[in-house]
């Protein structure tokens, strides 16, 4: 029996810790290990019923962020990998989308993305992927309870995975440029890469579409020396929308650290989230294909849905997380969906998971090739008021419970929605109040037709927290 030091650090859509605590090189090892027996059960169970065929090996991809603690991780989770009889392409440094874009392209058994996304310098993690599947869940907990029983799976020294090394950039680029609608006039944009590990890549496709990119932060380092790389962070824009007004560029775009996610700003300077990004690429898409499904999440705006439903479209709210937007969005057909995080997914003429870079150049060709300039198309929005993403500490043991309570309480006095957390529609705005699935904290969110009313309905849902919710701590509360 192996122990799991911090078992938390399985979490809901992946496996995040500081890297040198609870990621070390030797648990790398054993989840990779826990990994390769997952992929060699899965490959079997679709291709031959119990068991591979002799002397077939499997082949998943490993890619890592620009982190330096990553190639040691990347390195000892390929040894567990090999061990237990699946074969390695070794990605190098790329962004997470381009493990994806792997994986789809060169049809592999998986992929694995070490990456500490938009947390902190000594923060890593691994995004794993069954087939072109993301994991969560149970599926991450099931790794976890491998390495603890040591059911590994067993292979004679001859079949051991073999490792090799691939370079998916060019490929990338060539695929998406020879499928993207030509410029006309070409757009200038600004390019925010955070220092993370997008800016190449990013750079080389919008160029290749024939945009002209001013790059700011496009060097990949893993200390991230200039911003934080957090496009859903107002303060984490400032030196873009400086840079756009500077250039006289048609639009800024900005990647988080592992490029899964796009932010945006307008040639105003005004950040365009990630829920009018989406209604943005949605009117696009449903111009061309009315009737078509897009799906949002909970936190997303009445304006995003409002606006599907008027542009011919059928809008579904789900649950927040990359995984459950990616899997909802295989079960209906959508063709689009996104996240306020930025996270946005096209299966409109792609393969249906979130990738920032791929966004950014949809954006581009949108904007250079007949579609509204993005200080137009926010011009034209329904002005409402939000709050931003409110953070409040309840206990991991109590935050579902208070959801709950929270979601009983509410549908008696007014219309709700409760596939994730209770979303409250208040007569000229809604309130949203969810149990976080990685944080001991409830989030919360409103939204209203003016300042007066949103204080009114931020005001009702506090205060059956203080009165009703003992386990929460409002004074706790941070703007995320």
């Amino acid at each position: 029996m192996t122990a799991i030091a911090n078992p938390g650090i399985f979490r809901a859509y992946d496996i995040r810790g500081r890297a040198g605590v609870e990621l070390t090189p030797a648990f790398a090892e054993l989840l990779g290990a826990a990994y390769g027996t997952v992929i060699a059960r899965s490959v079997a169970a679709r291709d031959a019923g119990d068991a591979l065929p002799e002397g077939a090996r499997p082949a998943v991809a490993v890619g890592r962020d620009c982190r330096p603690h990553g190639k040691g991780l990347a390195e000892a989770f390929e040894r567990g990998v090999r061990r237990v009889g699946v074969d390695v392409l070794r990605l190098g440094m790329v962004p997470t989308p381009l493990v994806y874009f792997a994986i789809h392209h060169f049809e592999l058994a998986g992929g694995v993305a070490i990456t500490g996304s938009h947390n902190p310098p000594a923060w890593n993690g691994f995004k794993l992927c069954d087939g072109p599947g993301s994991m969560h869940g149970e599926a991450i907990q099931d790794l976890r309870r491998i390495i603890e029983a040591d059911a590994f799976r067993v292979v004679g020294h001859s079949d051991a995975g073999v490792g090799s090394d691939l370079d998916p950039g060019p490929t990338y680029v060539e695929w998406h440029a020879a499928r993207l609608a030509p410029l006309s006039p070409a757009p200038k944009v600004v390019l925010d890469a955070g220092n993370g590990a997008g800016g190449p890549v990013g750079r080389a496709l919008l160029e290749a579409m024939g945009a002209e990119v001013v790059p700011l932060y496009c060097e990949p380092d893993g200390a991230f020396p200039n911003h934080h790389p957090d496009p859903t962070v107002e303060a984490n824009l400032e030196d873009l929308k400086a840079a756009v007004a500077a250039h006289g560029a048609d639009l800024g775009l900005a990647l988080d650290g592992d490029a899964d996610r796009l932010g945006a700003v307008d040639r105003q300077g005004r950040v365009v989230w990630g829920d009018q990004l989406l209604l943005y690429f949605a009117r696009r898409i449903l111009a061309e294909k009315p009737g078509a499904r897009i799906v949002g999440e909970v936190k997303c705006s009445r304006v995003l849905y409002d606006g599907v439903k008027a542009a011919g479209g059928v809008g579904e709210m789900w649950k927040v997380g990359h995984s459950l937007i990616k899997a909802r969005m295989k079960e209906t057909g959508a063709v689009l969906a996104g996240e306020m995080s930025g996270h946005l997914f096209f299966a409109d003429r792609y393969f249906g998971f979130d990738d920032g870079v791929y966004a950014a150049a949809r954006l581009v060709e949108a904007v250079g090739s007949g579609g509204p300039p993005l200080d137009a198309f926010v011009d034209g929005l329904p002005e409402t008021v939000t709050t931003p993403e409110l953070r409040v500490a309840c206990p991991d043991r109590a935050k579902f419970a208070v959801a709950e309570r929270a979601a009983k309480h509410f549908a008696a006095r007014y219309p709700t929605t409760d596939i994730d957390g209770v979303r409250i529609d208040f007569p000229a705005g809604w309130g949203l109040l969810r149990p976080s699935n990685t944080q001991p904290v409830l989030v919360m969110r409103f939204e209203a037709a003016d300042a007066e009313r949103l204080m009114a309905y931020r005001a009702e849902v506090e205060g059956w927290l203080r009165t009703e919710a003992p386990e929460v701590d409002l004074e706790a509360d941070t703007h995320h």
